[in-house]
C-alpha cells in the first residue's frame, strides 16, 4: 500500500512539475528529496513487518550435487549477460535483503520450514526489494541535481571574500548612491565567453547579460541572472549559475535574483531619486584595453555610414529614461583607482602570467631557425599559453624579423626568417583575466654576429641603466634624470666600431635627456595597457613595463626589450628577469631543441 501511494504521489508531483515547466534545479531537488522521504517511510514499515516474520531459509548452494561427482558450473555467455542487463566481466548488482538485515544485521539465519511462513517471507522480501529499487532510483535522480548545484561559471581566480572586499570599497566611495554594472553578452557563435573587466573585477561571475547592483546605503550586493533552461544545463553545457540561494553562496552576493526583477529595482531607485553610478566606458574583453574600445566606439558613432551608439551608451540612456530624477555618474574613475594598486592575490596571478609569457618566449627562441615563418614562432608561444591554462592571447602577437623590427606594433607575422636576421618577439597570454607583457630579441640562426653584438649590447646597457634607477616613492622624472647620468657614463666608455650604431645610441640617450615623462612605460593588469597610476610617485603594489626602442632608420631596423616591473616597499622586482636577456644566455637557450623537432610527420611513401 505504501509503495502504491508513493507511486501515485510522485507521479502527480512530477506531472505538475512538467506541466508548469518549473525546470529549476532547486525544484527538482525538492521533488526528489520528497520521494526519498516517502520511500524511507515505506522502508521502515516493511522493516517492522519483516521483524515479525520467521527468519529466511539459508541460501541455496550455487551448484547442487546429486552424486559424489560434482557437476561443472553452468556458465553464462557475455551476450546473455547483456540481455539480462549485466555488464560483462563483472558480477551483477544484487539488491540487499532488507528484511533479513533489518532483523539479523547480517547474521546467518537458522533453518526454518513452513509453506505459509515462506510465502509471507517472500512477499515481504519482494516488497522490500521493490522499495530498495525505488530508493536507488530516487538517489540516482538526485545525483545530477547535486552535481548541477556546483557553480563552475563563478571563476576561482580569487575567493568570494576578495570580490566582496572590492565591492565594500565601492560602497564606501559612492556613499548613499547605488552602483549598477552590466555584464557582457553572449558571443556571436561558437566562441568562449569572457566577462568584461569592470564587471569581473567586482564579481568574478562569467554569465551572459548579468547585472550587478551595489547599494551603498544598504551595504548589499545583488546579482541578477537570466534563468537557465533544463536543456542547456542537462544536455548542452553542463552546470550553469542560476538565480537562487546556492548562487548567492557561491558568489558571496547577498542575493541572486532573476534578471526580470531588475526593472523593479530600478523603479524603486527612481521613486527614491537615488544617484546611480555606472561605467561610462565600453566593456573591455580579451585582447583589448580601455583606450581601444573607447576609440572604436567613437569611430563607430562618427561614421556616417554607421552611427551606432555603444552598448554602454544605450544602457545609460535606458537608466535615464527609467529613473529621470536620479543623477547618473561615471563609476569608471572609482574602479580605476581601485584597480591601479594590485592586491597580493592579483600580483600572484600576474606573476604566473609573466612566467607563462617567459616560457612561451623561450620556446620561440629554441625553435627559431632561418626558413621558418614568424607565425610559426607565434604558434610555439600559443602552445605554451594553452598548456598552462590561459584563456587566449592578451594582444596580437608582435613577431617581427629583419626590417619588420622597425615597427613597434607589426603583427602580420607572415615574413620568413632569414639567416642574419634579428627577431623581436612580444607576446603574452590572457591568464585568468590578467595579462603580462614581455619582449625579447634574438638572432634567427641562434648566434649573434659581431655587429649585432655591438648593437644589442649598447642597447641592453642603456636599458639596464633605466631599470636600475627605478625606486619606490620617486617620480618618473626623477628616475629618468638618474638614468641619464648612468647612460652618459656608459656611452663614454663603450667601444663603438659602427657610426650608425653610435648615432642610434646617442639619439636614444638624448630622447630621455629632453623628456619630461609622467610614466616610465604602460601599466599592466586586467588589460595590457591597464588603468593609469593614481599617484605621481611610484608606490608599492603598482605594476608597469618599460620598453624603450632604439632604431637605425637608414636600415629600417629597431630593437626593443620589455620587462614587467613590480614596485615593492624597498624598491622594485623584475618579474620577467628569468627570461634570457644577456647574449650568452640567449645563445645557450637557442642551442636546445625546439617544438618543431618533436612534431609528428607523415612518413614519405615508398
Amino acid at each position: 500500500m505504501c509503495l502504491t501511494v508513493f507511486r501515485k504521489s510522485a507521479r502527480a508531483r512530477w506531472a505538475e512539475h512538467v506541466s508548469t515547466r518549473k525546470f529549476t534545479l532547486d525544484s527538482r531537488r525538492s521533488i526528489v528529496l520528497g520521494m526519498c522521504r516517502q520511500l524511507l517511510a515505506g522502508y521502515c514499515i516493511r522493516a517492522a513487518t519483516a521483524s515479525r516474520l520467521p527468519p529466511r531459509l539459508p541460501a541455496r548452494p550455487k551448484h547442487r550435487s546429486t552424486t559424489p561427482t560434482q557437476t561443472p558450473p553452468v556458465t553464462t555467455t557475455a551476450v546473455e549477460k547483456q540481455k539480462r542487463g549485466h555488464s560483462t566481466g563483472t558480477a551483477p548488482l544484487a539488491m540487499p535483503d532488507l528484511a533479513h538485515h533489518a532483523r539479523y544485521g547480517g547474521t546467518p539465519a537458522p533453518p526454518h520450514t513452513g509453506i505459509a511462513a515462506m510465502s509471507r517471507l517472500g512477499e515481504a522480501r519482494r516488497a522490500a526489494a521493490a522499495t530498495g529499487r525505488a530508493l536507488l532510483l530516487a538517489l540516482v535522480l538526485l545525483l545530477p541535481a547535486a552535481r548541477s548545484s556546483a557553480q563552475p561559471v563563478v571563476t576561482d581566480v580569487f575567493p568570494a571574500a576578495e570580490y566582496a572586499a572590492r565591492r565594500a570599497k565601492v560602497m564606501t566611495a559612492i556613499g548613499d548612491a547605488v552602483a549598477i554594472l552590466q555584464g557582457t553578452t553572449e558571443r556571436p557563435g561558437e566562441q568562449p565567453l569572457r566577462q568584461g573587466n569592470q564587471f569581473h573585477y567586482l564579481s568574478g561571475v562569467v554569465a551572459p547579460r548579468a547585472l550587478l547592483v551595489i547599494d551603498g546605503r544598504a551595504k548589499r550586493s545583488t546579482l541578477y541572472l537570466e534563468p537557465e533552461t533544463e536543456r542547456r544545463v542537462q544536455v548542452m553545457f553542463g552546470p550553469l549559475i542560476e538565480p537562487g540561494d546556492s548562487a548567492a553562496r557561491a558568489t558571496g552576493m547577498d542575493a541572486v535574483l532573476a534578471r526580470e526583477e531588475f526593472a523593479n529595482a530600478v523603479a524603486e531607485l527612481a521613486r527614491e531619486g537615488r544617484t546611480i553610478y555606472t561605467p561610462f566606458r565600453p566593456e573591455v574583453l580579451g585582447s583589448a584595453s580601455a583606450g581601444d574600445v573607447v576609440k572604436l566606439a567613437k569611430a563607430t558613432r562618427e561614421d556616417p555610414w554607421d552611427g551606432r551608439i555603444s552598448r554602454v551608451e544605450s544602457f545609460i540612456a535606458h537608466l535615464r529614461e527609467r529613473a529621470p530624477s536620479s543623477g547618473i555618474r561615471d563609476l569608471d574613475p572609482i574602479l580605476d583607482t581601485l584597480r591601479a594598486t594590485k592586491s597580493p592575490r592579483e600580483i600572484a596571478v600576474i606573476r604566473e602570467a609573466t612566467r607563462i609569457t617567459g616560457l612561451g618566449i623561450i620556446e620561440a627562441m629554441r625553435d627559431a631557425r632561418p626558413g621558418m615563418y614568424e607565425y610559426e614562432l607565434q604558434a610555439d608561444a600559443e602552445y605554451v599559453f594553452k598548456k598552462h591554462g590561459s584563456y587566449g592571447p592578451a594582444y596580437f602577437a608582435l613577431v617581427a624579423t629583419g626590417r619588420n623590427t622597425f615597427y613597434t606594433h607589426y603583427h602580420k607575422n607572415t615574413a620568413r626568417l632569414q639567416d642574419g636576421d634579428l627577431v623581436q618577439f612580444d607576446y603574452a597570454p590572457d591568464y585568468r583575466n590578467y595579462t603580462s607583457d614581455v619582449t625579447r630579441v634574438f638572432p634567427a640562426n641562434g648566434k649573434f654576429t659581431p655587429r649585432q653584438r655591438e648593437l644589442y649590447t649598447i642597447y641592453l646597457r642603456l636599458y639596464q641603466a633605466l631599470m636600475t634607477s627605478i625606486r619606490v616613492h620617486a617620480t618618473p622624472r626623477e628616475i629618468v634624470a638618474d638614468a641619464v647620468v648612468k647612460m652618459d657614463s656608459i656611452m663614454s666608455s663603450y667601444r663603438f666600431t659602427d657610426p650608425r650604431i653610435q648615432d642610434a645610441a646617442a639619439r636614444f640617450v638624448e630622447r630621455y635627456r629632453k623628456s619630461e615623462p609622467r610614466a616610465l612605460g604602460h601599466t599592466i593588469g586586467m588589460e595590457v595597457h591597464d588603468v593609469r597610476l593614481p599617484t605621481p610617485t611610484l608606490e608599492s603594489g603598482q605594476l608597469f613595463t618599460i620598453e624603450p626602442q632604439m632604431t637605425i632608420p637608414e636600415e629600417h631596423i629597431g630593437i626593443r626589450l620589455e620587462d614587467v616591473i613590480l614596485i615593492t616597499d624597498t624598491g622594485y622586482e623584475n618579474l620577467s628577469a628569468f627570461v634570457p636577456v644577456e647574449i650568452e644566455d640567449i645563445e645557450r637557450a637557442m642551442a636546445g631543441p625546439g617544438l618543431s623537432d618533436a612534431l609528428l610527420r607523415v612518413p614519405a611513401r615508398r
